[in-house]
This record gives C-alpha cells, sequence and structure tokens, in this order.
C-alpha cells in the first residue's frame, strides 16, 4: 500500500478508524468472555496475580472431596458405636436377668412331725430316693433313704459313704432336717452349682415342700449374652469406610491445605469385645451372683467406654466439618479476588462497544468527506 498515495486528513482518519476497529474488537472480546483481562498482554500484574489466586481456589476445592470422605468415615465409625452401644446395652439385660434367675437355688420346706411321718421323693439326676422323716421330739428328726426299685438298701442321710451321701456329694448338695425344716441346698456356691438336675415333692400329708434345682437355668441367658458378644465383633468389622475402620484402631489423616502442612490425625479405637473388656462367660462364671454382678460391672465399663468413643469422634467430626465449611468460603474468597482483577464490567463494556460504534460511523463519514477533494479532480475530465 506504500505505493498508494493519501492526503493527511485521509490518512488521519484512516488511523482513527483502525483505533476505534482495534478498541471494538478488545470490547467484543471482553464481552464474549466476561473478562477484561484474558492473557498476559492485557495486563500482566493483574493476570498472574489472578491465576494465583484460582490455582489456589482450584487446589483446596480438591481438598474438599478428601475431607468429605473423612467426614463419611467419622460418621461410620458413629454409627457402628450406635449399633454396638444398642447391643452391650442388650447384654446388660441379660445379663440382669442371669442375675434375677437362681442358679444354685435351695428348696426348703416343714415336716408336719403331729401328722407322722413324712415321706418326700427326691430325684438326683437318673437315681431317685423316697426320704423318710421320723420325729423324735417335738424339735428333731432324724431321716432315713431308701433307693427306690433297691429297697433292701437302707441308708442314712448322714454322710459317708452311703449312696444318698455319694449322690449328693457329686451333686454338690446338702440335704438335711433340722427340727421341723428341711433343707436341701448347693453345698458350696463358690466352687460350683449342682451338676445334675434336682426335683423335690410330696403328696403325703404333712409335707409341704416340693420344687426343682436345675443346674443349666442361666444356660440360655449365657447363650444370649455370648451371642451379643460375637454380633459385636463383627459389627465392628464391618464400620468400614474405604478400607478405614475407626473401631479397628486404624488411623485417619485429614489434610486441610495444599502443602499439608494443616491437618487432623484421628486415632482409631477397637470397639470389639476384647477392646471393651467384654470376655464370653461359662455357666461356671455366672453359677454365682457375685460372678454375674462382676461381669453386669464390665457391661457397665464398656458402655462408658462407648460413650467415651462416641464423645472424642463427635469432637473430630466437628473438627472437620468446620475445616470445610472454612475451606468452602476461603475458595468463594479466592475467586471472588481473582474476580476482581479480571472480570470485566458488562456495562461498561456494553457503553463503550456503543460509543466506538458511534465513533466508527462519524469516522466514516469523516473519511468520505476528506476524499471529497481527491474526488473533485473528476470534474475536469
Amino acid at each position: 500500500m506504500s505505493d498508494i498515495s493519501l492526503t493527511a486528513s485521509m490518512r488521519t482518519n484512516l488511523l482513527s478508524l483502525q483505533n476505534t476497529q482495534s478498541l471494538m474488537d478488545q470490547t467484543q472480546e471482553r464481552l464474549s468472555t466476561g473478562k477484561k483481562v484474558n492473557s498476559a498482554i492485557d495486563n500482566p500484574s493483574s493476570y498472574y496475580t489472578a491465576q494465583s489466586l484460582t490455582n489456589r481456589a482450584n487446589d483446596l476445592d480438591s481438598l474438599l472431596d478428601s475431607m468429605g470422605q473423612g467426614i463419611q468415615t467419622i460418621q461410620a465409625a458413629n454409627e457402628g458405636i450406635e449399633a454396638i452401644t444398642s447391643f452391650v446395652q442388650q447384654a446388660k439385660a441379660v445379663a440382669n436377668t442371669a442375675r434375677d434367675t437362681p442358679a444354685t437355688a435351695s428348696l426348703a420346706g416343714e415336716v408336719d412331725f403331729t401328722a407322722g411321718n413324712g415321706e418326700v421323693t427326691v430325684k438326683i439326676g437318673d437315681e431317685t430316693f423316697k426320704v423318710t422323716f421320723a420325729s423324735t421330739s417335738e424339735n428333731s428328726a432324724t431321716a432315713a433313704a431308701t433307693k427306690l426299685n433297691d429297697a433292701g438298701k437302707a441308708i442314712t442321710a448322714e454322710g459317708g459313704t452311703t449312696k444318698l451321701g455319694d449322690a449328693l456329694t457329686n451333686a454338690n448338695l446338702t440335704f438335711a432336717a433340722n427340727g421341723n425344716k428341711l433343707t436341701l441346698k448347693v453345698a458350696d456356691p463358690a466352687k460350683e452349682t449342682a451338676k445334675v438336675a434336682v426335683s423335690v415333692s410330696s403328696d403325703i400329708t404333712g409335707v409341704s415342700m416340693s420344687g426343682t434345682m436345675d443346674p443349666d437355668a442361666r444356660k440360655t441367658s449365657i447363650s444370649q449374652f455370648n451371642d451379643i458378644l460375637t454380633q459385636i465383633d463383627q459389627l465392628a468389622n464391618d464400620a468400614s469406610y474405604k478400607g478405614v475402620n475407626l473401631l479397628k484402631e486404624d488411623k485417619l489423616k485429614v489434610v486441610f491445605n495444599e502443602d499439608r502442612s494443616s491437618y487432623l490425625e484421628i486415632e482409631g479405637k477397637d470397639a470389639s469385645s476384647t477392646g471393651l473388656k467384654l470376655a464370653s462367660v461359662s455357666a461356671t462364671d455366672w453359677a454365682t451372683n457375685e460372678g454375674v454382678e462382676a461381669t453386669i460391672t464390665s457391661v457397665e465399663n464398656a458402655i462408658n467406654e462407648l460413650r467415651d468413643m462416641a464423645t472424642e469422634f463427635g469432637n473430630n467430626y466437628s473438627i472437620v466439618q468446620t475445616r470445610q465449611d472454612f475451606t468452602e468460603n476461603l475458595i468463594n474468597v479466592l475467586e471472588e479476588g481473582a474476580d476482581d482483577l479480571t472480570l470485566a464490567d458488562m456495562n461498561e463494556e456494553s457503553a463503550n462497544m456503543l460509543a466506538l460504534q458511534t465513533r466508527q460511523q462519524l469516522g466514516i463519514n469523516s473519511l468520505s468527506l476528506a476524499s471529497q477533494a481527491a474526488q473533485s479532480v473528476l470534474q475536469l475530465f
């Protein structure tokens, strides 16, 4: 175009139009992108500062997912604790039921000596005896026992090597008549309960004693208690989230910032029956109320331990939740800061576009006027 000569006025108007078009292109870009700074060429300082803010916001945003997963892991542990607590409370109810069920009960009654001799049928395991009480004075009695189906062998109830005495000894029982009182009970509750089922009955006038002593009276409660402990162990194993189980002493680390200098380490707990110090029980363990009471004490301690776990996990949950909310708000602040540096004022840019369009139209008209002087030469031809 250098070989084409333009008048000074035409060249001035042309340059004005070119500048106007450049400004229009810039304004159109801002209107289409919504940003006044689209590259480092527009404003290096604002561009790189905004990019830094945006990059940090993106890094923090990626950590939000990790925080959310940490919250879910803690929530899974908390749900497990609540369920285990229900099981432990159920175990306590079973233990209370066992305590109210006599395992070493004694049977007692009275013999009415005025009505004559009294006979009582005693069954110890598979052996059955007929015990006869005879009055020797107003306040005392002697007892003689005959094993049924073996009437030729009469023995006393005084112990020694007698068959009834042997049966009572083997069953850890004592059977005595003192005055007009008749008593059958476990000889040594501290050692063991009755080894066999024992029943006492009489239909003879003058004997007001009947009942049954069962060594397995707490068998059902023992089975239920041990089953609950099994369920506690299984539930503790199932309380994991994405491979992390805070109820099996796993650790959880939740990171809060992009350089990993801010974090929370959560120590897992052992919420199994072993960790709660709950042991399975046997008939020997619950042979006495003292044994049952010891189990109830351990169950109550386990409930307190679970409450402490729930409190600690709840505190950790609140910490992570608060940091998650803070991070979300911080991301918004960073993004707003970046937008303040780069976003365009759409109202201003729209007004600029309108002004530039007007200026462009005026420039075209001005260029047309400037060219009229050159066009007047054509009138000479």
